[in-house]
């Protein structure tokens, strides 16, 4: 695929364009009531519109329409996911939330840094107008499938958007700092006290290993651009992290959803085995933290999964998109 620095520039607000990943997808710009951009993708052969793209396979629109919702310093870049959403004749959607991938320039250029923003409760924003577009398309169904910390992000957006969302998916959630408990009350203290007084301070920096794993380049099954999936340890600072805590603790008090709730993780956690365990968050955070989000949860477990589990390796991916398919299909 391009790269990010020859890339074509997003499309014109409300116009849809061809995207970088080619003819099969179109990327539209979403201008937030704030002023920052984020970017929708969508998959044209699920999905209607009046540039060019047909409707769905059945030559009507699609009942129920997927958003997936990328995890930090990340991006959509999984054409093998829409194609299997396709497969069941659902719609599918991505948005780049503001300041990653496709929306990476235009935050950069407004003088704010790459993939993190000040309090991530701004997200929101994106949903918000990610959502109107979907469901404007008419689609009577919107399940929101978030990945790492968009499964942080999107259950806090449905619980404070009651009725936006129709079912959550979510993909390895990031919920609790992966780190042991004494780490993580320091890393807290830190960031309350610095977030506010300095808030681009550089508190960490989040390890490439797992991207560069992925990667083709280094062995791995995956082409993205590594501009916008850093392959290079990438500087956390301290009001997005101070953000992200404070989230996962709002979480942790419980959400009370009131819609239907799939939460897959790996089978396992380690610290070097990046394609079939989790490497970057703790799988057993994950189950104790997915009773808090409501009352209607499923847990499911993928053995030989990885982070992001539609990248784990055969048979884990499949038996990952299997599970998906079939708890959205069985759906009432």
């Amino acid at each position: 695929m391009p790269d990010a620095r020859t890339a074509p520039r997003p499309p014109e607000p409300g116009a849809w364009r061809e995207d970088v990943l080619g003819p099969e997808f179109r990327a539209r710009t979403l201008l937030l009531p704030d002023g920052a951009e984020a970017v929708l993708v969508r998959h044209v052969p699920s999905t209607p519109g009046d540039d060019g793209g047909a409707p769905g396979r059945q030559g009507a629109v699609a009942r129920t329409a997927v958003l997936y919702v990328h995890g930090f310093a990340d991006y959509f870049f999984h054409p093998h996911l829409a194609a299997a959403f396709a497969g069941r004749g659902i719609a599918f959607y991505a948005v780049d939330l503001r300041g990653h991938g496709r929306a990476w320039d235009a935050q950069v250029s407004a003088g704010g840094d790459p993939n993190q923003v000040h309090d991530i409760a701004v997200y929101a924003r994106d949903l918000d107008a990610a959502a109107a577009v979907v469901r404007a398309a008419g689609h009577e169904r919107l399940v929101v499938l978030g990945h790492s910390t968009g499964g942080l992000v999107a259950p806090l957006w449905a619980a404070a958007r009651p009725g936006r969302a129709d079912a959550l998916v979510l993909n390895s959630p990031w919920v609790q700092l992966n780190k042991p408990r004494p780490v993580r009350l320091a890393a807290t203290a830190l960031v309350e006290a610095v977030g506010v007084v300095a808030p681009r301070t550089v508190v960490n920096h989040l390890d490439d290993g797992y991207a560069r794993a992925l990667h083709r380049a280094h062995g791995g099954e995956w082409d993205f651009d590594a501009a916008w999936k850093p392959h290079e340890p990438f500087a956390v600072r301290a009001a997005w992290l101070r953000s992200v805590l404070r989230a996962q603790r709002r979480l942790a008090r419980g959400l009370g959803l009131r819609v239907p709730v799939l939460v897959l993780t790996s089978d396992r956690s380690t610290t070097d085995q990046h394609l079939t365990t989790d490497t970057v968050l703790d799988v057993a955070h994950m189950r104790e933290r997915a009773r808090r989000l409501g009352g209607d949860v499923t847990v499911r477990t993928v053995a030989g999964g990885t982070h992001d589990l539609a990248l784990s390796p055969r048979p884990a991916r499949d038996a990952y998109l299997t599970a998906v398919l079939d708890w959205i299909g069985a759906l009432p």
